[in-house]
């Protein structure tokens, strides 16, 4: 069980990161004013080495000059030069792993069309906040970062972005594994099931995550089978050792849309994956993106109806986030709607969001659709969601993800 404690809006938020960890962060605003109250604000909950910028282009600048890049930026819309908006469309192709928190004095409104714009530019958003912000508003939202150590040696190398050649011969050696970040019931706390995330244990440079360094190569070049297909076997493999260690769990895998429209012996080789490791087809979920169902094409809903006759769980990924979610509910049969981050992260300031994950969570349960939050960080957050009727939450307050045999330990330790 996770331990749950009240939270008011009368605590204070307690720093969530140790003295020895600090992440790069670019302020930029055109009023210094401004990112000095910011910044304050800022390391009341985060250890940080500060960047300052007064417009966009100012920081698309020193974004160029700096190599060590960023692990957050925290953006003004309304700038001269340019403003926040026009950063945002410059930024997509040289993001990094920076992630992007919007703050404004703007309608909140406008602050969901500039996440949603992020998204579609290829910057991964933290989230929007309405000035003046407050430490309690940013902390749920920091502790979804991943800060870097600063006692690491400081001759440990940089983390370049590996070439296509590279990242097939590292799928060649084995490099590629799962880590698995665990999903609560939301009633109970009680840890139910898995998402697979690919990770690349680097001999030079560690665990890499999959963006920016190896999914969208594999995509662009046709070889996203080669991640697929490990992930599935390491996830299918993992979920029946942790049921033979008494654990009944599930375990969820994500599909690209490539694979689903070019390949359609994808169920059958799924089939047989799940066969070889011995997990019944029920406990393997297999997450599809909004925009992949989205797509008008004959071989996706093909395969995804194929995996629903033999008996795969289909769950329908950043729900909310494409353009006619109502209409995929309709045509694919899905087991599961997974709530996107970008709708909890701001639930609890913004009336629009819960209105929107409310909507879900009765609609899905009408259908007879399990409900998933993504992005819980908070227990504000999990206590409003239970309040709601979400069955089961994802985030860093329930795990962050972990290779498989800490998974099982970790399950051991939380269902006692």
């Amino acid at each position: 069980m996770i331990p749950q404690t009240q939270m008011t809006k009368d605590m204070p938020c307690r720093p969530i990161m140790g003295a020895k960890t600090s992440l790069r962060v670019m302020l930029i605003d055109d009023d210094a004013f401004q990112r000095t109250v910011i910044g304050r604000t800022l390391s009341k909950t985060l250890s940080m080495d500060v960047v300052e910028a007064s417009d966009g282009r100012q920081a698309l600048d020193l974004i160029a000059d700096d190599p060590t890049g960023f692990d957050l930026i925290v953006c003004d819309l309304d700038m001269p030069v340019m403003d926040g908006l026009a950063f945002i469309r410059h930024l997509g192709p040289i993001a990094g792993r920076a992630r992007l928190l919007l703050l404004s004095g703007c309608d909140t409104s406008l602050l969901g069309s500039a996440l949603a714009m992020c998204r579609a530019y290829g910057v991964e958003p933290l989230g929007a906040l309405q000035k003046p912000v407050s430490a309690l508003a940013l902390a749920p939202l920091l502790e979804q970062l991943e800060p870097k150590q600063s006692n690491a040696p400081a001759s440990r190398p940089q983390r370049p972005k590996p070439e296509l050649d590279e990242i097939l011969a590292a799928a060649r050696k084995n490099e590629f594994e799962a880590h698995f970040q665990p999903k609560a019931c939301a009633s109970s706390g009680r840890i139910v099931s898995a998402e697979a995330l690919a990770r690349w244990r680097h001999p030079r440079f560690g665990v890499l995550p999959p963006y920016p360094y190896f999914i969208g190569q594999l995509e662009r070049s046709g070889n996203i089978d080669e991640i697929t297909d490990v992930m599935l076997r390491q996830a299918a493999g993992a979920c029946r050792e942790w049921q033979e260690h008494g654990q009944d769990l599930s375990v969820s895998v994500n599909l690209s849309q490539r694979l689903l429209q070019e390949d359609l012996g994808l169920a059958e080789r799924i089939s047989e994956i799940a066969d070889h490791a011995g997990l019944h087809p029920s406990r393997l979920i297999l997450e599809v993106t909004e925009t992949a169902a989205a797509t008008d094409i004959g071989p996706i809903l093909e395969n995804l109806a194929r995996l629903r006759m033999r008996g795969f769980e289909l769950s329908i990924d950043d729900f909310g986030t494409g353009y006619s979610s109502l209409e995929q509910l309709s045509r694919v049969a899905f087991t599961e709607l997974k709530i996107d981050r970008s709708f909890v992260c701001q639930m609890l300031a913004r009336s629009d969001s819960r209105t929107i994950i409310a909507s879900s969570i009765d609609m899905a349960r009408s259908l007879g659709i399990r409900t998933v939050a993504e992005g819980v960080e908070s227990e504000a957050e999990w206590a409003l969601l239970k309040q709601l009727g979400c069955d089961e939450i994802q985030g860093h307050l329930m795990g962050r993800p972990m290779p498989a045999k800490e998974f099982l330990h970790f399950v051991r330790d939380s269902n006692r």
